[in-house]
Order: structure tokens, then C-alpha cells, then sequence
């Protein structure tokens, strides 16, 4: 557990650990979720949010948006990162369009903390920690999917049975037992 300024003025302090998250600028869907010991700074945790999505996605991200916590951040690949600005005039209007979408995402992490139990961590330690960060994030994602009109569902469904059929361990005739 670590103590985090947050600057605010109704809640200077939190105690915990910082989460890193990629949500996607449609939708709300989490991408990524990592839980980071200590008070890192945020530009610093770009890279590795990134790796992240890019892994448990598959795809190469194109554009990240992102606030002025991250910046100077560290992050150097084929990833354009846009970092908001405090002059507004000098955005171009069509990279300004997704800036303003880059605000979704506290909605999402108002959701986590309420009601997907990220406030509080009942897990042991830093492994914890993790733990509690990437269910937090499947639970919301399975929460949006299972909401969704009955077709999804039905489709999400099939695809949980044939997800649970290969992780099943393959039935295998018993080993023929050796005589002495």
C-alpha cells in the first residue's frame, strides 16, 4: 500500500496502488488493466499499459489519447501518442474530436471503484494487487457483454462452452499398472 497524492481538494490522499488502464474510446471496453507498485509517474507507465493492450488484443494500436499526467512520458514506438494541451486553439479539429472522447474514460473508472469492488482490495499483496485489477476490468467487460441484445449472448455463450471443452483435460485411458 502506498500513499497517493491526488491533488484534489475534497480528497488530497488516497492509500493503495495505482492501476493503469486502456479503455477504448468507443464503447468504454478495457483493454488493458495493470496494477503498478509504489507512485509511479504516469508518463512512465505508458510503455507498459501499451504492451499490454496490444498483447491481450492482438492488433497494433494506432493512436493513444491521453491527459497531461502523461506528460514526457517514455514511450518511444510506432504508437502516436497524443498528449492534450492546455491551449485548445492549437489542436488540430479532427485529432480535437477523439480529445474530447479521451474523457470517457473516468466514467469507466468511477464503474471499477463502485461497483466492480477495484475500491477495495481483499487480496494479499502486490500478486493481489494484479489479481484484483484484471478481474475487476473482465468483470466489466463480461458485465457489458452479458447486457447486450440476445444474439451476443447467445454467441458469448457458445463461445464460453467451446472455451471450457479445451481447457477440459483430455480423457485418457489409465496407465496400465506395472507388475513386480
Amino acid at each position: 500500500m502506498a500513499c497517493i497524492s491526488k491533488g484534489k481538494a475534497h480528497k488530497r490522499y488516497e492509500f493503495g496502488c495505482k492501476v493503469a488502464l486502456a479503455v477504448t474510446s468507443q464503447g468504454g471496453w478495457v483493454l488493458a488493466a495493470k496494477a503498478l507498485p509504489g507512485n509511479p509517474y504516469d508518463g512512465h507507465t505508458l510503455k507498459a499499459t501499451l504492451e499490454q493492450a496490444s498483447d491481450l488484443t492482438g492488433r497494433a494500436l494506432e493512436r493513444v489519447y491521453v491527459d497531461m499526467g502523461y506528460r514526457g512520458h517514455d514511450y518511444e514506438g510506432p504508437v502516436i501518442v497524443n498528449v492534450d494541451k492546455r491551449r485548445r486553439g492549437r489542436t488540430p479539429r479532427s485529432v480535437w474530436r477523439w480529445m474530447k472522447r479521451r474523457s470517457a474514460i473516468e466514467p469507466t473508472i468511477g464503474h471499477l471503484k463502485e461497483h466492480k469492488r477495484l475500491n477495495r482490495n481483499r487480496l494479499k499483496g502486490a500478486l493481489g494487487d494484479k489479481i484484483n485489477a484484471l478481474l475487476a476490468a473482465a468483470a466489466l467487460n463480461l458485465h457489458k457483454i452479458m447486457r447486450a441484445p440476445a444474439g451476443m449472448a447467445a454467441l458469448w455463450t457458445r463461445f464460453l462452452v467451446r472455451l471450457l471443452n479445451a481447457l477440459e483435460p483430455r480423457r485418457r485411458s489409465p496407465a496400465p499398472s506395472s507388475a513386480l
